[in-house]
């Protein structure tokens, strides 16, 4: 917890918080399309709970901790509610955690330290929960966990799953709802994913997934088609329990014919948990199928009651997850990838490896020092892991030091052949080619009609790189071309008129761009959008500024001085405003679109505010506003936005996350003002 958070930062992130857990918990349950790993989303689930007990009074209506799965929104399957919520569980991720968990069990019983206490572990299997209801012993419905409450009905589907039997003999209660995983082994789901590749169909990103998505199936004979597997580890609503304790009734489960975990214990204190997840966790290579951590329950019925649940979890049950997953597998190639501002990227190409859970293909080697320092060449075995990381990391070359001919990293540009070099002092090889770079042309492009550039509607990423493939776009000043190819543009497909008019409309719209605009849109390097509008600021017009810029590049001292002499312009911008205009094709492309454009002179236009003539400076996370449109409202309002604290700072303007400038602050006796604060000062000068 940070010690000087204040209410209004906790509410502030408890609100971004809420929207970043809900908006993963959608992509995981309702569309089976995770966008990050287990790890992050488990340190976003933290970082709430952290929040939660420090500010209680804060807990939202739309808390995290008050939710189980996700809502089911257009499913092609009918909604089945549950009788008894399906529950999630509660997270631990250390033995500290699992020791205070089992204290509270025992405070929440009033046991004491000595009295006996009996616990299951079982490994945590990464599948998709199901309900199997049975009434008389005769499966009439099974159901996915859906939000907890109310779930999806895949009853004609689990009919093709082996592991789930269509009926169970035996002393059987009237009604009972066996509770479980339904999930992929992992060779099946690599066979999966390579019958999928070969016909050109849908690849999943992981066992998982590939479960989930097989199960939630309209068409059911597409389930039967699917290597799907099951296992029993708990039961909802039921008219009796076979048992008095969990172990007792996985033991009745086995006896009906439903699979569980072989690796199911019982153990009578802590260091027997503990002693399980350990066990377990060396285990878990070797397994056929996923799994993430490993789940501890009490073990008597009887206390299970009496613990109950919180919001979301039961009291009685815990589940204890795994740290990030390493494997191993082989470097089969060295790819170099060319980005917008030309770095050349070099990019692991691996033999397809599961590392927690996710099926990795590529990895980044980031930059040439990095492949010196791991000392890789395509045909090494090497170590990949997911620690947190969307990209997965390569973190050790088993086979360095077999003899194998070293990996070169190219001096030329793969797609323009351009000379590619790292500036003094960085460790990034870029091309030289700049807008003549086939790699880095559409990428510009697509910046210069973004939304902190010119901001064109309807010159999207995909019309961009259609028009691009047809010739149409070679340059920035081609889109105010595009008003001679209306015609053109009418006969692709998916154009209508209104589109087309709205499109070349929006392009007229910018015959007279904001020069700061203009000038980030270009993709100078080290040229944000704050920079372009600090040098437009002091030269007014664009012509003003090549002229300074080719002068500076010369070797005219003066030149020089008035760059610098500008707040925030150090020699790195100098130096890529001079490498810019002094290439040929960079000068014929910033003629042609001027031929195009007329900015209009660049003034600053400000208000009377509190705080004309002062100096502000933004620090940790803006919820409401980017950085840079914070940055824009200070100048607009008379002030100079500043990027560090000095004495002569008169404002600090912090979000949640805020750290060593907040501090820095405080010690200086500088006022602080959260971003509200922020925006009513704004207000009161429109």
């Amino acid at each position: 917890m940070t010690p000087d958070l204040t209410e209004a930062d906790a509410a502030n992130e408890l609100m971004r918080l809420a929207k970043q857990i809900a908006h993963h918990d959608r992509l995981y349950h309702a569309e089976d399309a995770p966008e990050i790993t287990d790890q992050e989303y488990d340190a976003l689930v933290r970082r709430n709970a952290e929040l939660e007990a420090a500010f209680p009074q804060l807990v939202r209506e739309d808390s995290p901790s008050r939710k189980v799965g996700h809502a089911i929104a257009s499913s092609p399957l009918s909604k089945v509610k549950h009788e008894v919520r399906m529950m999630s569980l509660d997270n631990a991720f250390s033995a500290e955690e699992v020791e205070e968990w089992v204290a509270r069990v025992r405070r929440f019983l009033s046991l004491a330290d000595d009295a006996p206490l009996a616990f299951t572990a079982e490994d945590k299997i990464d599948g998709l929960s199901c309900s199997l209801r049975y009434e008389k012993g005769v499966l009439v419905r099974a159901a996915t966990r859906g939000d907890g409450q109310v779930g999806e009905d895949v009853t004609p589907n689990v009919a093709f799953i082996p592991d789930i039997p269509q009926s169970i003999a035996g002393e059987v209660p009237d009604v009972f709802e066996v509770r479980g995983e339904v999930y992929m082994a992992k060779a099946d789901f690599l066979a999966l994913n390579a019958a999928q590749e070969e016909v050109g169909g849908k690849l999943f990103a992981n066992p998982r997934n590939a479960a989930a998505g097989s199960l939630r199936q309209k068409d059911a004979t597409v389930t039967a088609k699917r290597p799907l597997k099951f296992w029993a580890h708990g039961w909802g609503a039921a008219s009796a329990v076979p048992g008095a304790t969990q172990q007792q009734v996985v033991d009745a489960l086995r006896e009906w014919g439903f699979p569980v975990s072989a690796l199911f214990r019982r153990v009578e204190d802590t260091q027997g948990l503990l002693g399980s997840y350990e066990a377990i966790g060396e285990a878990r290579p070797e397994l056929p199928y996923e799994i993430d951590g490993v789940v501890y329950k009490l073990d008597r019925l009887d206390y299970q009651q009496r613990l109950g649940f919180v919001a979301k979890a039961p009291r009685w049950a815990l589940a204890h997850k795994f740290p990030a997953e390493r494997a191993e597998t082989t470097l089969e190639n060295i790819d170099i990838q060319v980005g917008r501002t030309g770095k050349l990227t070099p990019v692991g190409r691996l033999a397809p490896v599961l590392v927690g859970g996710v099926t990795v293909t590529n990895v980044t080697l980031h930059n040439r020092d990095e492949i010196e320092r791991l000392g890789v060449r395509p045909g090494d075995r090497v170590v990949v892991q997911r620690a947190g990381d969307v990209i997965p990391q390569l973190v050790d070359n088993l086979t360095r030091d077999e003899k194998r001919t070293p990996f070169t990293f190219p001096d030329r540009c793969p797609e323009c052949d351009s000379e590619a070099v790292a500036e003094e002092g960085e460790v990034d090889v870029r091309c030289t080619g700049g807008l003549i770079c086939p790699a880095q042309r559409t990428e510009r492009l697509k910046h210069f009609v973004s939304r902190g550039a010119l901001d064109i509607d309807g010159l999207g990423e995909k019309t961009i790189d259609q028009f691009f493939a047809l010739g149409w776009l070679e340059s920035p000043a081609d889109i105010f071309r595009l008003k001679d190819r209306r015609a053109d543009i009418l006969a692709l497909d998916g154009w209508k008129e209104r589109s087309v008019d709205n499109l070349l409309a929006s392009v007229e719209a910018r015959r007279e761009p904001d020069a700061a605009r203009l000038l980030f849109g270009l993709g100078i390097r080290h040229v944000g959008s704050v920079t372009a509008r600090d040098l437009m600021k002091n030269f007014h017009e664009l012509p003003a500024l090549r002229s300074t810029a080719e002068k500076a590049h010369a070797g005219d001292e003066d030149a020089l001085a008035s760059l610098v002499s500008i707040d925030g312009i150090g020699s790195a911008v100098v130096e890529a405003l001079g490498d810019f205009f002094h290439e040929d094709h960079n000068k014929a492309v910033w003629e042609d679109i001027l031929l195009q454009v007329a900015p209009p002179r660049y003034v600053v236009e400000t208000r009377d505010s509190p705080v004309n003539g002062k100096t502000v400076v933004f620090t940790g996370k803006l919820e409401t506003m980017s950085r840079d449109e914070a940055k824009a409202q200070a100048e607009r309002l008379g002030a100079k936005a500043s990027g560090s604290v000095s004495a002569k700072t008169d404002l600090l303007v912090a979000g949640p996350g805020a750290g060593s400038k907040l501090k820095k602050a405080a010690d200086l006796g500088i006022e602080v003002i959260d971003e509200a604060a922020w925006a009513d000062i704004v207000k009161a000068a429109e």
